[in-house]
């Protein structure tokens, strides 16, 4: 199974490329590298805590968000037309090359 290439734009703006194996999601890959991205419900799309913004020109290789997940969005901080929840983003060879933003600030509303 080849790698593909992942690149995470940090909130101070940098870059970060690393390389991962297919079908993981986003936020598996995060917590593996030690990213701050908290997962708060361990990626049960339960939380809108692995918020990430996709790059506008890879956006459209995503398949479409669910009715649940969208709905987690609306809790997320920074909400764009082209944000995703990391732990519903598996990343496979149609995603190679991808260019994800990592939010300044997430919002736990786990237990409210």
């Amino acid at each position: 199974m080849s790698k593909l290439k992942v690149i995470f734009v940090h909130p101070d703006g940098t870059e970060q490329q690393v390389d991962t194996e297919q079908n993981v999601t986003v936020l598996q890959l995060a917590h593996e590298l030690g990213l701050e991205m908290e997962g708060a419900c361990e990626g049960n799309m339960a939380c809108s805590t692995c918020h990430i913004v996709v790059d506008k020109k890879d956006f459209d290789r995503l398949p479409e968000a669910c009715e649940d997940e969208e709905e987690m969005l609306d809790l997320a901080v920074g909400l764009t037309a082209t944000s995703r929840l990391g732990c519903q983003v598996l990343l496979t060879d149609e995603l190679d090359g991808i260019r994800l933003f990592l939010p300044k600030t997430t919002r736990n509303m786990m237990g409210f």
